[in-house]
Order: structure tokens, then C-alpha cells, then sequence
């Protein structure tokens, strides 16, 4: 009896190791290791696109030669103590490197930035009132930190129109759109109201453009009382009671 008990501890010991594996070993420790001026870079571009929640790719560039601290560490962090006070194609940030959780380096460095977007330009020659459409435009990537008002190529709808003409090759700005009129000065619109279960419509004079959502001025051409109403649609006007 007491052989067998022997001889069944032995064959538990040589399976066990087979049910019970030994734990993967975890990544080894990163070594130390200088920091570069590459890596201080995209770090600093990182820090300042998340800080002015910038849209496009920020690229960093020194203005002088940088001299990367003398010792090596595993963990670098890059702390920026004082961001300007916008973003720009010029600034000086006050920052701190720090090596192991220790700061290695306090220092102010001068950067050239560039904020890369792609933004609309015309094809050809665009007259204004023509109804925004991209067909009639195409994406180019500029630094919006040298160009401003650009228009990005994600923005634009068929609720806008060109507010003036646009040469063929130029840059379309924010200030090259208007929002399309529903009701033009002069039309006959349908001017509607509702309260509850109530609903009443009539015809009245547009005495001004308006845009979706505008409040523009009516009059009714039989009684030639102005009123007020909010433009919902084209030639579709809600009126209050």
C-alpha cells in the first residue's frame, strides 16, 4: 500500500508541471537610452496639438541647433510648463524634460510650426450666387498658419452659395460663402401657422432674403399688415399666432 502511494506522489510530480505552466515571462525593461531631438519634436508636436486641439498634422521644427541632455534613462516625459498663449508659425515654449521620473532639463526653446490641412480651391471660375458644389473645386494641402480663413475641404454644403466671384485657381475662404436663400425679396411665400390641433397657411410678400432658420418680414398683399416669420423652407415660412 504504502508503494503505491509512493509511486502515484511520483507520477502527480512528473504531470504537474504540465498542468500548472510556469507564467510567460513579461516584457523586458527598456533599456536607457539618450533622448534625441527627432523624439523632442513629435513630443512637443503632440503635447501642443492636444493642448489647442488643433485639426491637421502639426509638424515642429527648432529654430536653434538643440543639445539633448547628457544623461541616458528608460522613461522620458516631455512636461510643457507654459503654452503661448495661441498657436502659431512662431513660438517659445517653456518646457522640462524629465529622465526616470527625475527632471534632467528646464529650459525655453523657440519653434517654427506649420499646420498642414487640405482646404478648397476652384477648378475654374465660380460666379457668386452659384450653388456650393465640390465637382467645381478641388483639395490642396496648405499651412493654415500662413494662410488664413482657408476653407477646409471637409466643410461645405449645398445650404451655401458663393458669396462673390471666384477666379479659377484660388483659394476659397470663409468669407467666399454665404448661406443659400430659401426666399428671395419679392416672392410670394407660404406663410404658415400652427397651435395645436390648429393649422393655418396664406400667402404673403417676402420684403427680404432669407437664409434657413432667418427671421425675416412679411406682408399680406390683401391687408398689407407686416408680420414676422422664420424661414423653414423654400418659400416656406412659420408664423406665430
Amino acid at each position: 500500500m504504502r508503494l503505491r502511494l509512493v509511486l502515484l506522489a511520483l507520477a502527480f510530480a512528473a504531470i504537474s508541471p504540465a498542468l500548472h505552466p510556469a507564467p510567460a515571462p513579461g516584457p523586458a525593461p527598456a533599456a536607457p537610452a539618450p533622448y534625441d531631438a527627432d523624439r523632442f519634436r513629435a513630443e512637443l508636436g503632440r503635447l501642443l496639438a492636444a493642448h489647442f486641439n488643433l485639426d491637421g498634422d502639426l509638424q515642429v521644427d527648432f529654430l536653434r541647433p538643440w543639445s539633448p541632455p547628457a544623461q541616458a534613462a528608460a522613461i522620458w516625459q516631455v512636461v510643457l510648463t507654459d503654452f503661448p498663449s495661441e498657436a502659431s508659425g512662431l513660438m517659445v515654449l517653456r518646457c522640462r524634460l524629465v529622465a526616470d521620473g527625475v527632471p534632467a532639463d528646464d529650459e525655453s526653446v523657440m519653434v517654427r510650426a506649420s499646420l498642414w490641412r487640405d482646404v478648397w480651391f476652384a477648378r475654374q471660375p465660380v460666379p457668386a450666387g452659384t450653388v456650393f458644389d465640390p465637382a467645381l473645386l478641388e483639395a490642396r494641402r496648405v499651412d493654415c498658419f500662413r494662410v488664413h480663413d482657408a476653407l477646409p475641404a471637409t466643410a461645405g454644403d449645398r445650404s451655401l452659395i458663393m458669396a462673390r466671384d471666384v477666379a479659377a485657381d484660388r483659394m476659397l475662404t470663409w468669407h467666399d460663402l454665404a448661406r443659400r436663400p430659401l426666399v428671395r425679396k419679392g416672392d410670394l411665400v407660404e406663410a404658415e401657422a400652427r397651435e395645436g390641433e390648429l393649422f393655418v397657411s396664406m400667402k404673403a410678400v417676402a420684403l427680404e432674403n432669407g437664409a434657413n432658420g432667418d427671421t425675416i418680414t412679411l406682408r399680406n398683399p390683401e391687408s398689407h399688415n407686416e408680420i414676422s416669420g422664420r424661414v423653414i423652407d423654400d418659400n416656406r415660412v412659420e408664423i406665430s399666432f
